[in-house]
């Protein structure tokens, strides 16, 4: 038995170009073109989910995807620096900012640590593999993180090392208990998979 699981992260949004901690904001009209544009180029999938956050529903519905929340693959809760700037919580708390980006376990903001965004994701991926077929899946970049860190036993620490892009695709295939993973690569008619 094989599992495909293709993870779309969303198209831009007003807080993630100002390195913005999800404030519930919708993609903007670049991100809205971009995905209106990849709309088609999906590969066919038994089920197609999506973050519950408003920019993950709206790129899944630009892209054409009839989506099922999923509250498990929500992004991570940052707690009271929802809607902070990073170079805001910077200024304000440093000390906990350091912490945060170096210890995985911490979760000074009050939310989730990197840890329990990690566990999550690897609940997630082992109840995912117990079905054939492929999903798709529109959800935030640290949950890509957390996925690619769960299929390759990277160290928790490595979650800060992964730079996810708006609107790609990455892709892991499970099989016999093991993930194989095919990074990144922009939405478009190359995504495609050759097989189906």
């Amino acid at each position: 038995m094989t599992t495909r699981v293709t993870f779309i992260t969303p198209a831009t949004s007003p807080s993630m170009r100002r390195a913005r901690f999800d404030d519930g904001d919708p993609i903007d009209d670049h991100g809205v073109a971009r995905a209106r544009a990849a709309a088609g180029s999906l590969p066919s999938a038994v089920r197609v989910l999506a973050s519950p956050s408003v920019r993950c529903r709206q790129t899944a519905a630009e892209l054409g995807l009839d989506a099922t929340g999923e509250p498990a693959l929500a992004g991570g809760d940052m707690g009271r620096w929802r809607g902070l700037t990073l170079d805001e919580v910077a200024a304000s708390e440093p000390a906990e900012l350091a912490r945060w980006l170096s210890d995985p376990g911490a979760a000074p903001h009050g939310g989730e640590s990197v840890r329990q965004i990690c566990e999550r994701t690897a609940r997630w991926l082992k109840a995912a593999a117990e079905s054939d077929g492929r999903v798709l899946a529109v959800v935030e970049p640290e949950i890509v993180r957390a996925a690619v860190i769960h299929a390759l036993a990277a160290p928790e620490a490595a979650f800060w090392r992964l730079d996810v892009p708006p609107l790609t695709a990455t892709e892991l295939t499970g099989r016999a208990h093991r993930w194989n993973l095919r990074l990144g690569g922009p939405l478009g008619p190359a995504t495609a998979d050759p097989e189906d």
